[in-house]
């Protein structure tokens, strides 16, 4: 092979580059849409105990700090990653590390916007727990199918 069909062959993406696109745009969009869903039964679960409405405006208001960090932090650390996405056991690690790094920030804007105070310690256990629980329960199955799907 000349130089010149080496460079050329160099500089020329490959065809299949338009396909992987839209499938790694999928897959972020479903973890997007997963996440987001993950932050709301959260703030459904802890609306309930505490006996406040139920309605889907309060349940929002309630998840919204969460998933601000969340989605500000996560992607920094490769929760969103190709690689990571695809392997359940690195799904798993990057969404434990992701979420104890938005941790912090979540209960800040929690305490910026919603409490206008630092959350009680108890609060701040329970929401590390349960949303590393259920953002497992979420990411680490998608991991799998999105290791079948390619």
């Amino acid at each position: 092979m000349n130089i010149k069909d080496r460079v050329v062959e160099t500089l020329t993406p490959p065809l299949h580059t338009n396909a992987s696109t839209s499938i790694n745009t999928r897959r972020t969009a479903i973890l997007v849409i997963g996440d987001i869903l993950v932050f709301l039964i959260f703030a459904a679960i802890g609306r309930r105990s505490h006996s406040e409405a139920g309605n889907f405006f309060g349940v929002a208001i309630t998840a919204l700090p969460f998933a601000i960090a969340w989605f500000l932090v996560s992607p920094f650390v490769g929760a969103f990653k190709r690689n990571v996405v695809r392997t359940p056991g690195k799904m798993s690690l990057t969404t434990l590390l992701a979420w104890l790094a938005a941790w912090p920030l979540a209960l800040l804007l929690r305490g910026l916007f919603v409490d206008k105070g630092v959350p009680p310690l108890s609060f701040a256990i329970v929401t590390l727990i349960t949303n590393t629980v259920l953002l497992q329960v979420w990411r680490t199955p998608a991991a799998l199918f999105f290791r079948r799907k390619g």
